[in-house]
């Protein structure tokens, strides 16, 4: 065999990987730049990526000569912001804040309070004087963590054994099964969902699981683990584009009975998660009582050096040093103690749970495991799924590439290179390694049949329990309100579109659902119902109708609003979708990308309400379709049967 034609074409790959990933890594530090160059602080912190004033609460010893200091936001305690654990950041003064600053890392945040990680052994003294900040800085973490995985993938590819999957992965090797391998029957399981299991177990190397809305991937992904560690005891990584999904993950397989740690800043796991996280674990091990002792001795130390003034001989200056060496010394030996009690938890755990990028933490940089599962697969942007590929002997992907691909700054990338992720190229090079679930369990089955036939084949099917639930008896559970002739005319503000009298049809439309409900199932409780939009510009100008309109006071707590990105992955009894586009152009922007409008539609369970402009949007054949549709099942109507009360 002639190597080296074939170990050139992995440099080429992962070559051209690393050119799209430095495009994407520059497009989103221009993004950066043009948000926080030259503006003032008062913009910074309305933009959310500054904190001002702030007042320092707090000085520890951290790893090494690190010092931690704890900072809270004092004011404008209300504006949203960005600043969260792992980014890197810089306190500054308002005294000459182009000289004035220490940059570090955001080691926690909760609420108005968060730690700052620094290289210095003590604060300076422009600290005490002035008004005190924090901007946040750019993040090229993430980016070093992928750069680096790329570069150790086209390393291994080579390599007979260790870069088997490495092969498979880049698609110049076949993914193999092993057919002796015993088939498993498990209960509640539909006959899917237990050949993708199966499928799991037999894989040598890698298995996808394409889960369509609704139709139990995750159910399927925590019977495979629990199917794999019976079958042998071998540690499983779980990994998810985003720490919601990894939560969510998190939940299910503890809910199984299965021991599990997630990896990651406590800041950023879910409340209902944080006795998984390996902070809880370390500060509730028998030995940590230890640890806090010798840090609170150490920090007791650095303040006696502290008290030496810059005016002193050299017996103080030794003495100092002195203090400084004690602190130091006691400190390593405790993060040597706290290293011991992190092997001891992570040895003990069966699942591993982190984000792609946590996947590469300190706790597990040298850690191998039998099995990586990297679940919402169709998110994740190719050199970020390699992180924790890397670490795997067998790789199992699910999620589902007709959904939400991802988020990417390059506009370039976001129509070739990076929009194509690791999943969608394997998905179409080695069909006999997936398998898709084609019953799901959420959709009354007139929402189902659109995305399926669009999306999907024609093949998914409606669960029986859900197929032809609704609301009330005789209800349309798909309606699609067309506001063409109507004189709704889409506006533009700040970058993003939004048509306010679109938003105010649909608050009428809501009221009518809602006086529907008492009329025909007043003894049910109220259902959960979403109002979503592409456009956060149109998701504001429904929030702002629905806060001022007082027929909704007493169920405003079953009602949400946001942008369709943000409801992947979620549902609800009732979602209205506002569409927005309404021009003599047939300009439709965002409304183009198909997979979010595939997201939006199968959110709801018993009722789908489509809001838009067939006059603007049927010039597009999906949307065409989607006319064409509602006609077909008797819910098409016009925006004229909702006037405006008199």
């Amino acid at each position: 065999m002639n190597v080296e034609p074939v170990y050139l074409r992995y440099m080429e790959y992962f070559s051209r990987l690393q050119d799209l990933l430095k495009a994407e890594q520059e497009a989103d530090r221009q993004a950066y730049e043009e948000l926080s160059k030259g503006v003032s602080v008062q913009t910074r912190r309305a933009e959310g990526i500054c904190w001002y004033p702030v007042a320092i609460r707090d000085q520890v010893p951290g790893r090494g000569d690190y010092l931690t200091i704890e900072l809270e936001r004092t004011t404008h305690q209300e504006i949203i912001h960005q600043l969260r654990a792992g980014v890197p950041a810089r306190l500054f003064s308002n005294h000459n804040a182009e000289e004035n600053f220490i940059e570090g890392i955001i080691s926690w945040q909760g609420g108005d309070r968060l730690k700052l990680s620094t290289h210095e052994e003590e604060l300076p003294d422009w600290s005490r004087d002035g008004k005190l900040g924090v901007d946040l800085l750019f993040d090229d973490n993430s980016y070093n963590e992928m750069r680096k995985a790329l570069q150790r993938a086209a390393s291994l590819s080579e390599k007979k054994e260790e870069g088997k999957l490495v092969r498979v992965l880049s698609g110049l090797q076949q993914p193999a099964f092993n057919k002796k391998a015993e088939a498993v029957r498990l209960d509640l399981l539909n006959e899917l969902q237990h050949e993708a299991v199966n499928r799991i177990l037999a894989a040598e190397d890698l298995a996808i699981i394409h889960g369509p809305p609704g139709t139990g991937k995750t159910t399927v992904l925590v019977h495979a683990i629990k199917a794999m560690l019976a079958l042998s005891p071998h540690q499983i990584l779980v990994t998810a584009p985003s720490n919601a999904a990894v939560d969510l993950l998190t939940e299910k397989i503890a809910e199984a009975g299965i021991t599990v740690i997630r990896i990651g800043n406590p800041a950023r796991v879910s409340e209902k998660m944080q006795s998984t996280t390996l902070d809880q674990r370390i500060s509730s091990h028998p030995m940590y009582k230890e640890i806090r002792k010798m840090k609170k001795r150490a920090v007791e130390f650095r303040d006696m050096a502290h008290k030496y003034k810059r005016s002193f001989g050299k017996a103080e200056r030794e003495q100092r040093k002195a203090l400084f060496d004690e602190a130091r010394a006691i400190l390593n030996e405790a993060f040597k103690t706290e290293q011991y009690i992190i092997d001891d938890l992570l040895g003990k755990s069966m699942v591993i749970t982190a984000t792609l990028v946590g996947a590469n933490n300190m706790a597990l940089q040298d850690r191998v495991f039998h099995t990586v599962i990297t679940d919402e697969a169709g998110q994740a942007i190719e050199p970020a799924a390699w992180i924790p590929a890397l670490k795997a002997k067998k790789l199992v992907m699910a999620g589902d590439h007709q959904q939400l691909p991802p988020v990417l700054k390059s506009e370039s990338n976001s129509r070739e290179g990076l929009a194509i992720t690791l999943m969608e190229k394997l998905v179409g090079r080695f069909p006999e390694a997936v398998i898709m679930l084609e019953e799901q369990y959420r959709m009354n089955e007139t929402i189902m049949r659109f995305s399926s036939r669009e999306f999907y084949n024609d093949k998914l099917k409606a669960n029986q329990a859900v197929a032809e639930r609704l609301l009330f008896p005789g209800d349309i559970p798909f309606q699609l309100v067309d506001t063409a002739g109507c004189g709704y005319e889409e506006k533009q503000e700040a970058g993003s579109t939004y048509n306010p009298e679109e938003a105010s049809l649909l608050v009428r439309h809501l009221a009518f659902t809602i006086a529907n409900l008492f009329q025909y199932n007043a003894g049910a409780s109220f259902p959960e119902i979403a109002i979503i939009s592409p456009y956060k510009r149109q998701v504001e100008e429904l929030r702002e109708k629905l806060a001022n309109n007082s027929i909704f006071k007493n169920h405003r707590g079953s009602v949400s609003i946001n942008t369709i990105d943000s409801f992947q992955g979620q549902e609800r009894d009732i979602v209205y979708i506002s569409l927005a586009r309404s021009n003599a152009d047939g300009r439709i922007g965002f409304l183009s990308e198909l997979r979010r409008m595939n997201v939006a539609m199968t959110r709801a369970r018993k009722k789908l309400i489509v809001i838009g402009d067939g006059a603007t949007l049927t010039k597009f054949p999906f949307y065409a379709d989607l006319f064409s549709y509602a006609e077909s099942v008797e819910g098409w109507e016009s925006a004229w049967s909702y006037p405006e009360a008199e």
